[in-house]
């Protein structure tokens, strides 16, 4: 992996940010993955800065509000319906479906604000090709993360250190950014979860450029999360173990 060492402070408005990046740059594009997110989505997507290209939300057949209340908020929103179900499933979906340049994946939980992506844009324009965004480096932090939890993704990033080479901080973080044209190399063909991690490895195995920059996880606002301790940590060893034996991708 080649890490670039990138301290990216986070513009204070949108409209200053526009000012000095200007609207000739490359296009960005927001991916979402959703499923019964009614009462997190006019959170989630009002951090979103005003000048992103795109929103698409990679639907797995909410059966609450979710669909109409995207629309009302953001009438120009692109909505694509997965039918199978999974969050790697939907990272596929949505990578595959983004138009702009950098594309860049947050949850819909209210857990991610959306006023750091100007943080990932400025690693991307820095020359990353994959920008990890991290709880654990300095200057980020997590309100939600159990003990359990953090001393499993502290072995998760040892075991990425010492058999890819990737020097990550944290490998279960889900915002995540790439550039469009770098998505085939990671050649993602998973399903749940362990979806974050295996991005990682690919991305690493890849020899993606690659930066993390800090963010703050909070509380999921509404509903519960699917996520499994225990069941998706067993699932993230076992693509661990089976990445280890797998033949590196070919560049496209």
């Amino acid at each position: 992996m080649v890490a670039l060492n990138l301290d990216a402070p986070m513009h204070g408005a949108d409209d200053e940010y526009e000012r000095l990046m200007g609207r000739s740059g490359p296009t960005v594009s927001i991916m979402i993955p959703t499923l019964n997110e009614a009462g997190n989505l006019p959170y989630v997507l009002n951090t979103i800065p005003s000048w992103v290209d795109e929103v698409v939300i990679v639907d797995g057949r909410s059966s609450d509000d979710t669909l109409r209340i995207a629309k009302v908020l953001r009438p120009d929103i692109r909505i694509v319906t997965e039918l199978r179900p999974g969050k790697g499933i939907a990272m596929q979906t949505g990578f595959e479906a983004c138009k702009g340049d950098y594309i860049i994946a947050l949850d819909a939980d209210g857990s991610m604000d959306g006023a750091e992506i100007p943080r990932f844009r400025e690693a991307l324009d820095a020359g990353a090709e994959y920008v990890k965004g991290t709880r654990f480096g300095k200057g980020g932090g997590s309100g939600d993360i159990t003990a359990l939890r953090r001393f499993g993704d502290g072995g998760i990033c040892l075991l990425i250190r010492i058999l890819f080479g990737g020097r990550y901080t944290d490998a279960t973080y889900g915002y995540i950014a790439i550039r469009k044209d770098c998505v085939s190399r990671l050649g993602i063909d998973t399903d749940g979860f362990e979806v974050e991690t295996l991005i990682g490895i690919r991305a690493a195995r890849a020899g993606l450029r690659t930066a993390e920059v800090p963010c703050f996880e909070a509380i999921r606002i509404h509903g519960t999360s699917n996520l499994n301790a225990m069941k998706d940590g067993l699932r993230i060893f076992r693509t661990i173990v089976k990445e280890r034996f797998r033949r590196k991708l070919r560049a496209s």
